[in-house]
């Protein structure tokens, strides 16, 4: 699974064809891995705080250049890409941020949805947290959903948090999510034994594929 972030990169200009060379250099070794890869594009859009996301970079601009990459990647017969269009959370910290609608690329571009958030609070639950965005997400596509960055701060009370999410996983049905298992704004590393026991518990609830 990689997330490319177009950091201060002109989302306009790889529409155009400029960053063409690069991104078709990516493509072939994607290609030449043959093995699954999850690739996601300027996550977290919906949010304001990265160069390609809201109040800096259109939704339409965005889309078009999401567009212009898948194209470009199944040009280069890179078939083995799962492509994750990943927005964040509606409800935050800092309040409301916008539904990802405007975002949405269409579903002949997209393979998977994913949703990022994070407990922070003691308060917070899945289904408040998670649930509007799912249904905004479910009013577009009925693609399957990853909670594809999530994670809770030992303020959160992690060993509480960790069964909330497994149980809205299945709540919901999605795919699964994976764990933000570092320290950035926030200390978000599973150190607890309480909450390695519960991580592991809630594992249990999974089966491990037969291939």
């Amino acid at each position: 699974m990689v997330q490319i972030d177009p950091t201060n990169i002109s989302l306009s200009a790889i529409a155009s064809e400029r960053y063409d060379a690069y991104l078709t250099s990516y493509a072939q070794a994607v290609r030449a891995y043959s093995k699954p890869v999850i690739l996601s594009f300027g996550h977290e859009m919906n949010g304001n705080w990265f160069s390609w996301g809201y109040r800096h970079t259109s939704p339409a601009v965005f889309v078009a250049a999401w567009k212009h990459i898948v194209i470009l990647f199944h040009t280069v017969g890179a078939r083995n890409v799962t492509w994750l269009w990943t927005v964040n959370i509606m409800k935050t910290q800092h309040g409301q941020i916008p539904n990802p609608a405007p975002w949405w690329p269409g579903s002949s571009y997209v393979s998977w949805v994913g949703i990022d958030g994070y407990y922070l609070k003691p308060s917070w639950k899945f289904v408040p947290m998670f649930g509007p965005t799912i249904a905004a997400v479910r009013e577009l596509t009925g693609k399957p959903v990853l909670i594809a960055e999530t994670s809770a701060t030992p303020a959160a009370i992690q060993p509480a948090k960790i069964p909330d999410l497994f149980a809205g996983i299945h709540t919901y049905g999605l795919l699964g999510f994976v764990w933000f298992d570092n320290f950035a704004s926030h200390d978000y590393r599973i150190k607890d034994p309480a909450a390695i026991a519960a991580l592991r518990e809630g594992a249990k609830t999974y089966s491990r594929p037969t291939s």
